[in-house]
């Protein structure tokens, strides 16, 4: 089987990011849609990956979690984010247990769906597409 590494992956969504046209590429339609639009698209992407867990075969899964890795490096990209960034986020969290890890990020940092839909874009953002 071929190297290929999430590596790879974001480096093609960044170059395809690049591209003039959104006819060329899909990764350049979805960031024309702004923020808003990949993240949205990242969780129907997210919904079909637990419908998969839970009532698909494996091959179907695996697909479903293909495209939510994606999706999500795309949502990295429209923010300007690295998967090294994310990478660095994890390796932090590693230096104590998952449970001490998670008790320290506290209950502020959840959110509902009704405050997501009350988020506001940053300036220069697109809101929906």
């Amino acid at each position: 089987m071929p190297s290929f590494t999430l590596h790879d992956l974001e480096q093609r969504v960044r170059a395809r990011a690049q591209q003039g046209s959104a006819d060329a590429s899909y990764t350049r339609k979805l960031l024309d849609g702004g923020v808003e639009h990949c993240a949205r698209k990242l969780g129907e992407e997210a919904i079909e990956t637990v419908l998969a867990a839970v009532a698909e075969d494996r091959e179907r899964l695996i697909a479903e979690a293909a495209d939510l890795i994606y999706h999500l490096l795309v949502v990295l990209a429209a923010r300007g984010i690295a998967l090294a960034d994310v990478e660095a986020a994890l390796a932090a969290r590693m230096r104590q247990s998952g449970l001490a890890e998670k008790a320290s990020r506290g209950r502020d940092r959840r959110r509902s769906p009704a405050d997501l839909r009350r988020i506001k874009p940053r300036p220069g953002q697109a809101r929906g597409a």
